[in-house]
């Protein structure tokens, strides 16, 4: 039997990639984004400055399997919960929300209790932020095998170096 299709158009697993909020340090999120896309999954990177009601109108006007945050500011305690109950709200809760920054392992697990699948720190390859979203998703529905992580992994530098 075949592998059946993203959830996306494309047949491809759809990521959003956003910069929340004030924070302008956005090199970690296009590493991450290009890691993705390297990766086979189709990318759509939202630039800085979204609010939590911008990302999840882009995620659910693109039909997103997930959404990925970047959170340097301190605001994850704020943004993460309120992208999840506008999800919510929109009728798109199976959409996936994950992100990466500078979070203290109490937000973290606080954030996963909310229903944040997961919170990448700094240091964490792309390739493994890469497996962990084919790996997450597939278990998901939203793909068929997990694809390969690329060869090299590249360090994410979140505070933008």
């Amino acid at each position: 039997m075949a592998d059946q299709p993203a959830a996306g158009t494309s047949g491809r697993l759809r990521i959003v990639v956003a910069k929340p909020g004030l924070d302008g340090h956005d090199r970690g999120a296009k590493v991450v984004a290009r890691a993705l896309r390297d990766a086979g999954v189709e990318v759509i990177y939202t630039g800085l400055h979204q609010t939590p009601e911008q990302i999840v109108a882009t995620a659910v006007q693109e039909d997103a399997d997930a959404v990925g945050l970047s959170i340097l500011s301190g605001a994850h305690m704020t943004i993460f919960p309120r992208l999840l109950e506008l999800l919510r709200a929109n009728d798109a809760a199976d959409i996936v929300v994950f992100g990466g920054g500078i979070v203290p392992d109490d937000d973290i697990a606080e954030l996963k209790a909310l229903g944040v699948a997961e919170i990448f720190t700094p240091g964490t390859s792309t390739s493994a932020i890469v497996t962990w979203v084919h790996e997450h998703l597939a278990v998901a529905g939203a793909v068929g095998p997990a694809a390969s992580a690329p060869g090299a992994a590249v360090p994410v530098d979140p505070a933008g170096h």
